[in-house]
This record gives C-alpha cells, structure tokens and sequence, in this order.
C-alpha cells in the first residue's frame, strides 16, 4: 500500500512540476509590536514551476507591470498602494534547499542567501481547508512559534515566505502570537511564473542585512521624486528604494511647520515586529 501511495505521490508530483502555478496569500500582519492594532492585509504570490518557486507582493508586481509598459509616473502614484515592508522577492531553488532574498536598499540590490530550512514537528491533526485535505506541523523559526497546515494536493515542497521542507503545500500558518498569518486564497495555472529578479546584487550575510534593517532611519535624501496634487490633496512619494506610495497632504501638515520631515519619517517607517523576530533585535 504504502509503494502505491508513493508511486501516486510521484505521478502527481511530476504532473505539478510540468506546470506553473501562482498560489495566491492573503497575508495579515501586525507592523507595530506596541500597536495592537496596527494589522495590515496584502496580498503575496508563490509562482512555481515544480523546479524553484519566486515569493513576491501581488500589488507590486501588477503595479510595476504596468509602469513598465508606459513609464507614467502620475498613474503610479494614483495606483493602489502595498506595504513598504513587502517590497522582497524570495527565490527558492528546490534542487538546493536554499532561498535566496532580493530586497532594495537606498540605491543598492541585495540578495541575501539562507540554507536555513524549518525542522518540523508533522502532527496527527487534520483539517479540511476549501476543500483541500491538510495536516498540521509545527516548528521553531527565526525567533517565533509557528503553527501551519500543509496539503498534500499539491505535492510541492514549499510554502509563503522561506517555509518548506513539509512534504505538501503550506495552506496556512501564523505565529502563535497572531502577528503574522497567511492563508491560501487562490490558485491557478500560469503560462510562466515570475521573472523579475534584481540584477547586479550586492551579497550580504543575514547579520549584515539585519544590523542594516536595524540601523536603517528615514532621511528626506531617501526621496527621489515628490507629485503634489492639490486638487486631490494627495502627496506622491516616490523613494530611491523603488517604493512609491501615496500620503495624505491634510496628515503631513498636521503635524506642524518644521515637523513635515519627521512626520514623513514616521509614516514610510518599516515595521519594528518582522516576520523574522530575530532582525528586530
């Protein structure tokens, strides 16, 4: 019985891997450890090809898409906005068992490599979750408790973010503080999956991208270009990192002649509660 499962595993395993899937994630988190309600919803794709996986903003990608195609600045910063935080790729080669993490800072492309995989307790725990049959595992990883449930439906060895080494797809997990939590929204076929990797990257260890995040403060020079649209009263903020979003005029000119910088500062601040728990100290 137990070769007929494998053997069946396989066949499904090689018929996923000859196609490209995006799974889609809703992904809620909470950006302000001292907030209790500062959650944020975005929306992260898992493209894979059954060979390497990208994990990748959703919001971002279709609006970079769609600068790419014509260069207009203005539509960009009317377009929806994602989380400043979100802005990474992660790249994950299944033949390696590592994943590889671009993220822009300032000017420069980095990419920082991890082999760190997650050692997972797999428990006698299952649930059906739209209509697919999962298992539940645990794990200790990267400074937080994380509880998921894995499906075998799709015998892919990955998850969102850097999760994989389960023998399925992660379908959900969370921390056990509930700052962070992913679910599965959707799936479907794709004639190819992502491409857009960063080009000419500067490698980094983790302990140098995490004193980096650390030490990183907001400084006006970190603006490329400002769109000021008074009729809407909305301020477009394009910064040197690629992140483009849209402020309130009303919010910043709260905060009072000479503070404009600071209050600035404080909304395009990146999260102090990272999904690693580890970068934050």
């Amino acid at each position: 019985m137990k070769k007929i499962y494998k053997l069946l595993f396989l066949a499904l395993a090689c018929t996923v891997s000859a196609q490209n899937y995006r799974f889609v994630y809703e992904y809620k988190m909470r950006s302000d450890i001292d907030h209790k309600d500062s959650q944020v919803t975005d929306y992260m794709n898992l493209d894979s090809d059954g060979k390497k996986s990208y994990f990748y903003n959703a919001v971002k990608y279709k609006r970079d898409s769609i600068y790419q195609a014509d260069k207009d600045l203005k539509a960009l910063f009317k377009s929806k906005n994602y989380d400043r935080n979100l802005g990474y790729i992660i790249e994950k080669d299944y033949s390696k068992r590592e994943a590889n993490l671009y993220d822009k800072y300032k000017t420069a492309n980095l990419v920082i490599a991890d082999s760190e995989v997650p050692k997972w307790s797999v428990q006698k725990e299952f649930l059906n979750i739209n209509g697919m049959n999962c298992q539940k595992a645990v794990t200790r990883y990267k400074g937080r408790e994380w509880e998921a449930w894995f499906s075998k439906d799709y015998p892919i060895s990955d998850g969102p973010y850097k999760f994989n080494g389960l023998p399925g797809l992660v379908v959900r997990i969370k921390d056990t503080d509930n700052d962070h939590v992913f679910n599965m929204i959707q799936v479907k076929k794709v004639n190819s999956i992502f491409g857009f990797v960063p080009k000419n990257n500067k490698k980094m260890t983790d302990q140098e991208y995490r004193k980096l995040l650390k030490d990183d403060t907001f400084s006006p020079e970190d603006i490329e270009s400002i769109n000021i649209d008074g009729q809407a009263g909305k301020m477009g903020i394009q910064l040197k990192d690629g992140y483009v979003t849209q402020l309130e005029l009303s919010q910043i000119k709260k905060a009072g002649k000479g503070n404009e910088d600071a209050e600035l500062g404080r909304l395009l601040k990146k999260s102090n509660n990272p999904i690693e728990k580890e970068m934050a100290n």
